[in-house]
C-alpha cells in the first residue's frame, strides 16, 4: 500500500498541515507512526481527508463532519439522515445570509448619511460608541 507523509498529505488533500494536525487531535483522522515518530498516512486517510477539505469548505463544523464520516463508512448509510444534515446546514446559511443582510443595510444606511464636508463629528464613530442615530 502507497503510504505519503506528512508534507505529501498536506498537499494531496488541500488541508493545511495545521489542519490536518487538528483533525488527528480529535481523531478524525489516525495515520499509523513511522518508528521516528513521522504521521505515516494511506491512501484511505487521504481520501479521508480529502472527504473532510469538501465537508469543511461547504460549512461543516468539525462535529457535523464526524457525523457525516459515519455516515460515508455505513455499509448501508440512509440518504434522508445525510440530507437532513445538509437541510440544517442550509437553514444555518440562510440565516447568516440574512444578518449579513441586515449589517450591509446598516452600514451602507451610515456610509450614506456620512457628513463629508470636514465637520469634526463622525456619525460611523459616533455610531460605533453608540452615540449616533438609531438605525
Amino acid at each position: 500500500m502507497f503510504r505519503h507523509e506528512h508534507r505529501h498529505a498536506s498537499e494531496r488533500s488541500g488541508l493545511p498541515a495545521k489542519t490536518i494536525r487538528y483533525y488527528e487531535d480529535i481523531s478524525l483522522v489516525r495515520p499509523t507512526r513511522t518508528g521516528n515518530g513521522y504521521r505515516d498516512y494511506s491512501v484511505a486517510d487521504i481520501h479521508r481527508l480529502r472527504f473532510l477539505q469538501r465537508a469543511g469548505s461547504l460549512g461543516f463544523s468539525a462535529d457535523e463532519c464526524r457525523q457525516l464520516l459515519s455516515l460515508y463508512h455505513d455499509r448501508d448509510p440512509e440518504s434522508a439522515d445525510v440530507k437532513a444534515i445538509a437541510e440544517v446546514k442550509v437553514a444555518e446559511i440562510d440565516c447568516k445570509i440574512a444578518e449579513l443582510a441586515g449589517l450591509r443595510h446598516a452600514l451602507h444606511h451610515l456610509v450614506e448619511h456620512c457628513q463629508r464636508d470636514g465637520q469634526p463629528d463622525c456619525l460611523i464613530i459616533d455610531d460605533l460608541a453608540g452615540e449616533g442615530m438609531v438605525h
